[in-house]
């Protein structure tokens, strides 16, 4: 019988620890938060304002004075005004499909949304993904916000 060495005592320290890691993001990968802040943040719409797309038609950075929680996210706005105008009514300033590019979630997926890439039909804010998706999002988004209607919340796994 051979005696254990510490070489292997330590690979064994680390087989589990792979393995536990591999776990512990392969459940993190199936669970997807409502609203999309990024891998590493608790960020809504990547900081920024979301009233501003309403108030001023373009995206606008919000600042760290000017926070908010709501679903589990920090929302970051330019002004107390801002702030004050979401708080009372989140859900008319909070993006559809809780930040997630829209085109994805009308084709039962999610993925990230660049704040740039942004549309406001019937009074709603829209995400996407990036300006080649925003393209083929703007010529059927009727029916794809129908799509995406009915697929949310289902691609929230």
């Amino acid at each position: 019988m051979t005696k254990p060495t510490r070489l292997s005592f330590s690979r064994g320290i680390w087989a589990r620890l792979i393995m536990a890691l591999t776990l512990v993001f392969s459940v993190q990968a199936m669970a997807e938060d409502k609203i999309y802040t990024g891998f590493f943040s608790d960020k809504a719409v990547s900081g920024y304002d979301p009233v501003a797309y309403f108030t001023e038609g373009k995206p606008v950075k919000g600042s760290d004075k000017f926070t908010a929680r709501y679903k589990d996210a920090t929302w970051y706005f330019k002004s107390a005004e801002h702030k004050k105008l979401f708080q009372e009514n989140p859900e008319k300033y909070a993006p559809q499909y809780g930040g997630y590019c829209a085109w994805a979630v009308a084709h039962g997926d999610t993925a990230s949304a660049d704040p740039h890439q942004w549309t406001i039909e019937d009074g709603k804010l829209y995400l996407n993904y990036n300006e080649s998706i925003q393209k083929d999002w703007l010529k059927d988004k009727l029916n794809l916000i129908k799509d995406a209607d009915k697929n949310w919340p289902k691609v929230i796994k």
